[in-house]
């Protein structure tokens, strides 16, 4: 199988990508969106699986994050999400598929796919949405709920360090490592692939700190008020909506996709959180091929 990396010009910086499998070869390719916003393609790396039936599969690194171009010093008037929208249109067209593609969006991925979907993009032809909130009110007060079954010392811990300001310390790193072996990832210790998308997250918090904030559930950045509700309507592909029975993206801040969107499924995964995609591997790759093949086959009738 063919593995090909390059670099799209985006503005005045470089969006990194990797290519696995063949572009030509008649199906249509999936492009990979990463979460975050500041995370990197190598926690999701395991999708490449999906280029097992000819489909090529596209991951790359959204700026300011992994293998792109890095921008320490940009605020908070830079990282939107038009921003990122601008990207991804400008990754579609450096790799000449406007015709037709899929898209793949895991957490934050998975808002930017909504927030791509709704304006009807000529070329796309099936969204899957992974682990993702439809808005960011829903998602803090799920994150709220979640947080007050952790253990009272845990809780305690947490929110001293938040009122005092120091979400920085040793300390409330690891009592956020509880939530994380329960609503995140669930093998412990995590494996490689998403321990090297939290060290590059915490090597440049850039994006992760202005748009989402110091962890998942203390959610005081740019995307706190953030909603794509209003507009699901509007998205006409077929969408897949995936998640796990354990994940921090619970039920409640799926459901107005589930609702919203004309043509929709989903699927929960019963032993994973937020990685269905590294916790239940086989099961979710088979799921997500099963639903991107039976859209081609659609889209030849």
């Amino acid at each position: 199988m063919t593995v090909r990396e390059g670099r799209a010009p985006f503005r005045t910086y470089q969006t990194w990508y990797r290519i696995t499998g063949d572009l030509a070869s008649g199906k249509t390719p999936v492009i990979i969106a990463h979460g975050g916003p500041g995370c990197t393609h190598d926690y999701v790396d395991s999708f490449k699986a999906l280029a097992a039936d000819g489909r090529a599969v596209i991951h790359y690194d959204q700026i300011g994050n992994g293998r792109s171009t890095h921008l320490p010093d940009k605020g908070a008037d830079f990282w939107t999400v038009e921003l990122f929208l601008e990207e991804l249109e400008n990754l579609i067209r450096h790799l000449g598929i406007e015709g037709g593609y899929d898209l793949l969006g895991q957490s934050w991925g998975g808002m930017l796919g909504a927030e791509f979907a709704v304006q009807q993009p000529a070329g796309l032809r099936a969204l899957v949405i992974a682990d993702s909130p439809a808005s960011m009110e829903l998602w803090v007060q799920e994150a709220n709920r979640l947080r007050a079954a952790l253990p009272p010392d845990v809780q305690e811990t947490l929110t001293r360090h938040e009122r005092a300001g120091t979400t920085d310390s040793a300390e409330y790193r690891a009592a956020t490592e509880v939530f994380y072996a329960r609503h995140v990832c669930r093998i412990v210790p995590n494996p490689p692939e998403v321990q090297r998308t939290n060290q590059a997250v915490r090597d440049d918090p850039t994006v992760y700190g202005t748009m989402n904030g110091p962890n998942e559930f203390h959610v005081v950045g740019t995307l706190k008020h953030w909603s794509v509700i209003d507009r699901l309507p509007r998205i006409e592909v077929p969408t897949l909506l995936i998640s796990g029975a354990h994940d921090e993206a619970t039920e409640a801040t799926m459901q107005p996709f589930a609702d919203l969107i004309p043509d929709v499924r989903w699927h929960i995964f019963p032993n994973s959180s937020h990685m269905p995609h590294v916790e239940e591997f086989a099961d979710c790759m088979k799921i997500v091929g099963d639903f991107l093949a039976d859209c081609d086959t659609r889209q030849m009738r």
